[in-house]
Parts: structure tokens; C-alpha cells; sequence
């Protein structure tokens, strides 16, 4: 695969919309155009991964290079303009995928050594259903030798962890009464509680430097109404959790904050989904000593990131406990913004360095 063909790959591929739940065309295409490429074989799987594989099934060595194909919400005209591609997921992650792809189908057939990549389902959804399905998968077959997390860290970095997560969902609902009365309504109960999550995170990050160490809080979503005869009110908050975060305890903290908010005949509940535990990988891995010598040889000066958000590292390296790093082209200052693109001269050196890994690890 030459220049030219990776970056109409890259081009392809963000011209198909592949919303989280809805990745199917986008996988059929990617399937195609990995066996046009030379793949041993693609296909889509019952998680409706698009999976390819390079290389002998039985080989010693499996190397897992996992990308996800979706994307948020919010459609951008996929353009070439002074360089940049612009268009959805160029960033995050179609990107790093397409890197994946070219790289590997440049390397070709290795001796010894099974490529699989993978482009997953529903990340961006907190789901990560594709992730998991993979994660069972190897657990099955047998672990990985090593695993490359496809997410932006531009060309010269290497992410080497990623914070938890929890989201909580809290609904208030009660008879309704009148604005004049002396009663809290159901939006300020759940202002309050808003305010007591606040409260809290505030004394729980107090001398933890840095946003890595805290607990960060997030007001994703709030909703209310009435029907004239009862009122509600919806918040959902996410949380960001630093490695050392015990999940069970923060969750009964979150509930008694919640118990301690609601008055008179007021209903409310606190549930909980999207939990992931931080993960932070090994920085002396023989994976992360093969990328920072191939960003160095192709020029650059390699330096490691950690991040306040979630990926699919959450999901597979807590089971695998293999060598991992998240690596792929793209600005994630970009992910989900109105102008997310990638610079083409920064996604063909990302190439060229996972082929100098993979062609040498």
C-alpha cells in the first residue's frame, strides 16, 4: 500500500457515517478493502467488529492492534484543505485505525507472527461492546503477545494510561406544589446533590497534584418536567477516576449524598453504569521501546501521555495483562469537535512508524 492508497483509505472510510450501534457498512467496507489489501483474512464478527488477519493462525507470536470505527454524533464534509483531512473520526479514531490498516498491510506475511486488526464497536457509547467481545475472545484462544491501543497521541507520543470512569444517573420525582411555597422542588434537590458531588471531589482531591490523581466530575446531562400533577428531575454526571479510585465506595459515597438531598415525599434514585477502572501500562515493555525508537528514527522525540479520558485499554489490558500502549495519529485536542481533522504528513509518519515496530518487535 503506497502513500496515495493509505490516505484514500483514510478518506473512504470517514466518508462513511458509523455511529456507535450502527457501524455495519463501515465494517463491510473496511473487511473489503483489507483483503483487497492482502489481509490472510477479514471478516465481520458477531460483535460486528471488523476483524483482519496477517499472518498464520497458528503463529507464537499474536500481536492485537485495536482501533474503533465509531464515532460521536455530528457530520463534517470530509475535505482535503491545505494538507488537513477534516471529517468525522478523522481524529478520533478513524485515523489511527486506517494507520493500523496501511501499516500492517505494508508489512505483509511475518514469520512467525500473527497481525490482528481490529476495528471494534461502540466505544465512543461507554459500552465498548466490540472491546469486550475481544477481550473474551483472546481469553479464550489464548492472550495476546502484545496489544497497540489505536487513539490519538500525535505521531511523537505514546499514551501509556487512561483515567476510570463512572457515570451516575440520579431522578428526583414528587407530587407537585406550588413555587411559592416554602418546599425545595425537585430541581433544587437535585442541584443540591450536583452540589454535594462537587463538595466531595473538592476534599477528595485535595493534595493529589495533578488531573491523573483527581477525581474529576462532569455534568453530563439534566432534564426536568411536570405533568400537572407530579414533577421530576434528571442528572446524569460522569466521573473521572484516578488509578487508586475504589469504585464500590465511591458509588455508596454518590447514594448518601443523594439520601441526604431528598425531602418530604420526594422519590429519588441513584443508579450507576459505565464503570472502568484506570489503567496505567508498563513504559519498559518491549512495545513501548519499539515505538519510541521507531518515532525516534523517523526524526522525532518521543514522549509518553497520560490521559484524563477512557479507551478500550480499560477494557482488554486489566484482563490481558499483556505489553500495551495506545498510539495513532491526530490532535486529541480535535476529538469531537466541529473541526476535528488530521494533518496527512503526521498520519503518513505514524505509519511509518508502526511499520518500523512491527517489522522489528
Amino acid at each position: 500500500m503506497n502513500d496515495t492508497q493509505a490516505v484514500q483509505l483514510l478518506r473512504d472510510m470517514l466518508g462513511i457515517e458509523s455511529l456507535s450501534g450502527a457501524e455495519g457498512l463501515h465494517a463491510d467496507f473496511l473487511t473489503g478493502q483489507m483483503i483487497a489489501f492482502g489481509y490472510t483474512k477479514a471478516c465481520v464478527d458477531e460483535a460486528g467488529n471488523a476483524v483482519g488477519e496477517m499472518g498464520d493462525p497458528a503463529a507464537a507470536v499474536t500481536i492485537v492492534l485495536l482501533g474503533h470505527q465509531d464515532t460521536v454524533p455530528g457530520r463534517i464534509a470530509v475535505r482535503m484543505e491545505d494538507g488537513r483531512l477534516f471529517g468525522r473520526g478523522a481524529v478520533d479514531a478513524k485515523g489511527p485505525l486506517a494507520a493500523f490498516t496501511a501499516a500492517v498491510a505494508r508489512i505483509g506475511p511475518r514469520a512467525g507472527v500473527r497481525f490482528v486488526v481490529i476495528g471494534a464497536t461502540e466505544e465512543e457509547a461507554a459500552s465498548s461492546k466490540g472491546a469486550r467481545h475481544i477481550r473474551d475472545r483472546f481469553l479464550a484462544e489464548g492472550i495476546p503477545s502484545a496489544c497497540l491501543i489505536g487513539e490519538p497521541s500525535g505521531w511523537e507520543r505514546v499514551t501509556l494510561g487512561y483515567k476510570g470512569r463512572l457515570l451516575a444517573d440520579l431522578h428526583v420525582a414528587w407530587p407537585c406544589g406550588h413555587s411559592a411555597g416554602n418546599r425545595l422542588g425537585v430541581n433544587e434537590q437535585a442541584v443540591h446533590w450536583w452540589q454535594g458531588v462537587i463538595g466531595y471531589t473538592k476534599n477528595y482531591n485535595q493534595e493529589r497534584e495533578g488531573p491523573f490523581r483527581q477525581l474529576l466530575p462532569s455534568l453530563r446531562s439534566m432534564a426536568s418536567g411536570s405533568d400537572g400533577l407530579s414533577e421530576w428531575a434528571d442528572l446524569r454526571v460522569g466521573l473521572r477516576l484516578p488509578p487508586e479510585a475504589d469504585i464500590p465506595g465511591l458509588e455508596r459515597e454518590l447514594t448518601g449524598l443523594a439520601q441526604g438531598v431528598s425531602a418530604g415525599p420526594a422519590v429519588c434514585s441513584l443508579g450507576f453504569s459505565g464503570q472502568e477502572r484506570a489503567w496505567v501500562a508498563d513504559k519498559n515493555s518491549p512495545l513501548v521501546r519499539s515505538l519510541l525508537a521507531g518515532i525516534r528514527r523517523e526524526g522525532g522525540q518521543p514522549g509518553y501521555l497520560l490521559k484524563t479520558g477512557t479507551s478500550d485499554m480499560n477494557v482488554v489490558a486489566p484482563a490481558w495483562h499483556c505489553p500495551i500502549a495506545a498510539y495513532g495519529p491526530g490532535d486529541a485536542s480535535l476529538d469531537h469537535t466541529p473541526e476535528e481533522h488530521i494533518v496527512i504528513e503526521e498520519y503518513l509518519r505514524a505509519i511509518r512508524v508502526l511499520e518500523r515496530v512491527l517489522a522489528e518487535i
